[in-house]
């Protein structure tokens, strides 16, 4: 194993651990600069593994396979939360792995993660552990209503969530999400969404985009705009606080840090995310260096790339929902409004709410740019509305 310090450079072996988009676009980032790709997930025909140079295709629990990936590989990281520590610390025991393994252990767990936020002394709203129907109704007397009650592990794009309005609703929000470890969350009244991807190299060096708007369509990500409409002040406060928890955990790589800015103006950690985002997408075209090549920058320990943003821009989401009952969307109609940027991710099964690509624009300002985005957008809800 080299060591840390030791830049990784091309023509070396990226290990992707996970499958899915946000992989597919770092192996895309990782080929146009000289590198090769290997993923490992127990899915084939992935949209990672589409274009990766190499494939494996086992669980995360097969410790042969675990290890011979290690081995083919220079540096490893990891494109999603929903992996269990233990596989990446096995692998760390051969390769270099970024995040690290304990800051996986800590932010793919809703109570383990707030308790790390709020005992470094970082803005969280209150909660309390839930490990019980009793527990529960404790916490809602003291957090009061509404509260989110979320379970600890494993949550993303709001599910395992339930609002619970009144402390009557406290059982049927238990049985909702399976009467699992839990965390229950006081509700917070805010006037923004906003997100800040920031990243570390081994070397300590952080960089970071100012904040990306986010706005949200039934708990998942509608639509993301930059720069945010936001005050210096703010700007300021999110970056500041983004480098100080990479700082707090030691993290390499990249790091997405999801806030609420309230009503009177404070802001407070929603989540963490270890890894690109999907707020940060519109980076491919809007800022002069991608999260992808800053997460590839980060990882390899190379000099970070600069985060300026070339215009204002903005991202749209495609879900399955859009696609007709048979065929696709009409792509021509898309592609009828030039400024139009379209990523599709190679899933082959569209469901309702799954992420199957996204569309960037830039403009004059965000707004302008998201409207743009809708109006394209339209064309395919249109067309899937005459299709069924």
């Amino acid at each position: 194993m080299s060591s840390l310090l030791d830049p990784i450079l091309p023509g070396r072996t990226i290990g992707i651990v996970g499958s899915g988009q946000l992989g597919r676009m770092l192996a895309l980032c990782a080929t146009r600069m000289g590198y090769r790709t290997h993923v490992y997930s127990p899915d084939s025909d992935s949209p990672a593994g589409q274009i990766c140079h190499a494939e494996t295709v086992a669980e995360y629990d097969d410790i042969d396979a675990l290890t011979a990936f290690a081995q083919a590989t220079d540096v490893i990281t990891l494109e999603f939360e929903n992996i269990p520590s233990t596989a990446l610390e096995l692998l760390s025991t051969f390769t270099p792995v970024f995040p690290q393994p304990d800051v996986l252990s800590t932010t793919q767990h809703r109570l383990r993660e707030k308790t790390f936020l709020f005992e470094n002394g970082f803005p969280v709203t209150p909660f309390m552990a839930i490990r019980s129907l009793d527990s529960l109704l404790e916490a809602v007397k003291t957090i009061g209503t509404p509260a989110v009650l979320k379970t600890a592990g494993f949550g993303y794009d709001g599910k395992g969530q339930c609002v619970i309005r009144h402390r009557d609703d406290a059982p049927s929000a238990y049985q909702a999400i399976g009467q699992a470890e839990a965390v229950l969350e006081q509700f917070v009244a805010f006037e923004k969404e906003i997100s800040v991807i920031g990243a570390r190299t081994p070397q300590g060096q952080f960089a970071a985009y100012t904040p990306i708007e986010n706005q949200h369509v039934n708990h998942i990500l509608d639509v993301s705009m930059a720069p945010a409409q936001i005050s210096p002040a703010v700007e300021q406060q999110a970056l500041h606080l983004t480098q100080s928890i990479m700082e707090a955990f030691q993290m390499v790589g990249v790091l997405c840090v999801e806030f609420f800015l309230t009503e009177d103006h404070r802001l407070l950690i929603n989540e963490l995310a270890p890894r690109p985002h999907n707020s940060g997408h519109l980076t491919i075209e809007g800022a002069l260096t991608s999260q992808f090549e800053q997460q590839l920058r980060a990882i390899c320990g190379l000099p970070l790339g600069r985060c300026d943003w070339v215009r204002p821009s903005a991202m749209a989401n495609l879900l399955g929902d859009l696609w007709p009952t048979e065929g696709e969307p009409d792509w021509e109609a898309l592609c009828r409004f030039p400024e139009i940027k379209l990523h599709l991710y190679g899933k082959k099964t569209p469901k309702p709410g799954r992420k199957m690509g996204h569309i960037t624009a830039l403009n004059e300002s965000p707004l302008m740019a998201a409207q743009r985005l809708r109006e394209a957008r339209n064309t395919l809800t249109q067309f899937a509305n005459v299709q069924n």
